[in-house]
């Protein structure tokens, strides 16, 4: 599936989480299920506990994020050494 095309799945209402980024209008936002799959759930663990979501809203949190990944600027620090 096309990342376009997945990423119409992501929405935005500002009356929704304060306009944070949110699956297909719902209030789940993209951050909560990043969230999820970072603590170790699997797609099936997130699907069991929200059978409204698709296999696709997940896939589609993972290309937002990659995006928004992609456009920040990373620096390193020097290491501070402390006495």
């Amino acid at each position: 599936m096309d990342e376009q095309f997945l990423l119409k799945r992501i929405t935005v209402n500002p009356e929704i989480f304060g306009g944070k980024p949110i699956i297909r209008g719902r209030r789940m936002a993209v951050e909560h299920i990043l969230g999820m799959l970072a603590a170790g759930d699997t797609v099936e663990d997130i699907l069991d506990g929200y059978p409204w979501l698709e296999t696709e809203d997940i896939r589609a949190c993972l290309v937002y994020a990659r995006r928004m990944v992609g456009h920040e600027r990373i620096e390193v620090l020097p290491k501070v050494e402390t006495v």
